[in-house]
């Protein structure tokens, strides 16, 4: 009990001095707190009985649960059928050459989920500091929308098989999923149709005028619920959380201002506990391991060379110099490699050095690959070609 004032201390300074430390250093903000996490673990500071892993875990969720916020399932569906023909096509490639280098060089079949795996989290990001107009991001957007869903798909997957293996009870878990993804689809159209016919009742719900906080609510409403319906069905809550944010952003699109409020409240608490929680798991010797950061070099390069060879598909429209930008832009999924790594190391599915691996991975793909971008934008402006109509 006398430590947990130093535990609070020590998190709200993190959480406190990580943006500034991010913005002096230049490197992403994520990292930045999985490091000194990596401090605060390596003093000891944390303890396995204090309650910072459970605000962790709900950090995590409601990572998630924003990531889900950035697919507008209406702006998904109208999407030009070439542009999802490739898109496709793009996974394909990338998801069948995983499974070569997986079989071919005997990797764990985890590293099926985590070299091809897609995020948001990182491409948002560089569209804050370069905005939608880049041909090669604007392809990013779409590619990480269509990915995320397909990474969602393949966590559950992984989650199930590493819950029950490949038995009658996974069967059973994937029978649940497919009943439980259909009655979401039945719940989307009914909503769609319920709103087509009272379209006041959307506007109620979330008045645009609100000083009650309507909209944050309903919004924690239905992630706590979809939560909860998770752990019933004994399904991953990761899908869940997924969901409730893709119905927030699928039918409250006339509160713009929502997802930033929502943004706020994660990326202000609950998600740097997460990515604080995440470094306090490594170990800080394996940041100066030669095994583990070889591993972590090799995952990297693989990570890349997928994408670079997936991307060549967009060569002809995009030219050489924004296909190599797209690709690299789709090889940051920290916060996804960082999901794999955490289910896997819960399940005992990989070693404490994979899992390390793994985290240290996506720290050094997210700094070499947006320090990489940010010199290629400077030295080589942009030569307008376009493969994608403008807004």
């Amino acid at each position: 009990m006398s430590d947990i004032p130093l535990i609070i201390v020590a998190m709200a300074g993190a959480v406190l001095f990580a943006p500034f430390i991010a913005q002096s250093l230049r490197m992403p903000l994520a990292v930045v707190e999985i490091l000194l996490g990596c401090g605060i673990g390596y003093w000891g500071i944390l303890d396995a009985n204090t309650y910072v892993p459970i605000i962790a875990k709900t950090g995590f969720l409601f990572l998630m649960f924003l990531a889900g916020i950035e697919v507008n399932l209406k702006a998904f569906l109208t999407m030009e059928s070439s542009l999802f023909k490739r898109a496709i096509g793009y996974f394909i490639i990338l998801y069948s050459l995983s499974a070569l280098i997986v079989w071919g060089f005997d990797y764990s079949f985890i590293y099926l989920v985590a070299f091809p795996i897609v995020s948001l989290g990182m491409i948002m990001a560089l569209v804050k500091e370069f905005g939608k107009e880049e041909p090669w991001l604007k392809l990013a957007l779409i590619i990480g929308i269509l990915g995320e869903l397909i990474s969602i798909a393949a966590l559950t997957l992984l989650s199930g098989v590493l819950k029950y293996g490949v038995t009658l009870n996974f069967i059973l878990a994937i029978g649940t999923l497919i009943f439980f993804l259909f009655a979401t689809v039945l719940m989307f159209k009914a909503v769609k149709i319920l709103f087509w016919w009272y379209p006041k009742l959307k506007k109620a719900i979330m008045p645009e005028r609100d000083n009650r906080d309507k909209d944050v609510r309903l919004s924690m409403a239905l992630f706590f619920a979809m939560i909860a319906a998770m752990i019933y069905l004994g399904l991953d809550m990761v899908l869940g959380a997924f969901i409730a944010g893709m119905f927030v952003a699928t039918f409250f699109e006339h509160k713009k201002e929502l997802p930033h409020k929502l943004s706020s409240l994660g990326f202000g608490f609950l998600i740097p506990v997460y990515f604080i929680y995440v470094g306090s798991t490594v170990n800080m010797d394996a940041l100066f391991s030669p095994s583990i950061l070889l591993l972590s070099l090799q995952i990297v390069g693989i990570i890349v060379a997928l994408r670079i060879a997936s991307s060549m598909i967009y060569l002809r429209e995009l030219g050489l110099k924004n296909t190599l930008m797209f690709a690299m832009g789709d090889s940051m999924p920290l916060t996804f490699l960082l999901a794999v790594a955490t289910i896997g190391i819960g399940a005992n599915a990989i070693s404490l050095e994979e899992y390390s691996s793994l985290v240290i991975a996506g720290m050094i793909a997210s700094v070499s690959m947006m320090s990489i971008i940010q010199i290629v934008t400077y030295y080589a402006p942009d030569k307008n070609y376009c493969l994608l109509p403008k807004d």
